[in-house]
């Protein structure tokens, strides 16, 4: 079926709004009032926003709550085995303690160096403007390398880089929240990184709808789908091509919404009948 700019827009209109935020991790952000905190609650609370969407709110709970007021001062001001210390016995799914303070000592090098993760992220934007492929794609990954400068090979699944075509939805969920400003997303960062360089983040719930909107009929859930559905959002709307993320995906974790005010074909709606019965768990893959 076609999904019009009009349909969109009026999506947007009743349902991007604060209220419908949880439970989702975006809502841990708001609970800080400085920018420099939000960045860094953003990017954790996005890192560990996979499986049981309950087990994520609880996890992210658990590790703000031992950082105290400013997680920025946290990071910045303790060594290595004080996260340790702080963090032992910490488990999210498969993450371990020892995942965890990895990304901890990286953010941490990252803040020394360029003072906040905004600052990081433009001087990638500037280092990838020398090569062919994708500057977005390029500096997303360079990103991600250099969060990941305390794992092997400077890779984590915490922390995922597109370079190796994944589609990334956690980081790119992050960089939505960063880079965007509405009554949802903060837009914690200015306005050197534009929304028109995002990629939609792409789970399971976005694919299917995609899918159901013409949008592609890729198979795989991967960068170059993500690329693909974010090229069809932005013939609808250049400027900022993600702006209806987050409302198209409300209907994939709140009870009361209904897939008729998307939808009004049966046909449509037997897309999502197994997706229904596990959404709580595969919304934040």
């Amino acid at each position: 079926m076609q999904i019009t700019y009009e349909k969109l827009e009026a999506l947007y209109a009743k349902y991007n709004k604060f209220y419908y935020i949880h439970p989702d991790p975006l809502e841990f952000v708001y609970h800080y009032q400085y920018d420099h905190d939000r960045e860094i609650v953003g990017l954790l609370s996005s890192s560990l926003a996979y499986g049981n969407v309950k087990q994520i709110l609880k996890s992210v709970s658990i590790v703000l709550g031992k950082m105290g007021e400013s997680p920025r001062n946290y990071i910045l001001t303790n060594h290595e085995e004080v996260f340790f210390k702080d963090f032992e016995g910490f488990k999210h799914r498969f993450t371990t303690c020892e995942d965890f303070v990895k990304l901890l000592m990286g953010i941490k090098s990252v803040l020394k160096k360029h003072d906040s993760l905004q600052k990081c992220f433009v001087n990638c934007l500037s280092a990838s403007n020398n090569v062919l492929t994708s500057n977005f794609i390029k500096t997303v990954s360079l990103f991600a390398k250099r969060l990941n400068a305390y794992y092997k090979d400077n890779r984590s699944y915490l922390i995922p880089s597109p370079q190796n075509g994944s589609a990334c939805k956690r980081l790119m969920l992050y960089l939505r929240w960063m880079i965007r400003k509405d009554k949802v997303d903060p837009g914690c960062w200015n306005d050197e990184i534009l929304s028109s360089n995002l990629i939609i983040p792409l789970d399971t719930h976005m694919y299917q709808i995609s899918k159901a909107f013409g949008y592609t009929e890729r198979k795989s859930a991967d960068l170059k789908t993500a690329i693909e559905i974010t090229e069809k959002f932005a013939a609808i709307n250049s400027v900022d091509p993600v702006k209806y993320d987050f409302v198209l995906t409300r209907f994939g974790i709140r009870d009361e919404l209904n897939y008729n005010d998307i939808y009004s074909p049966h046909s449509i709606l037997q897309i999502f009948k197994e997706h229904e019965k596990k959404k709580i768990f595969s919304f934040f893959q």
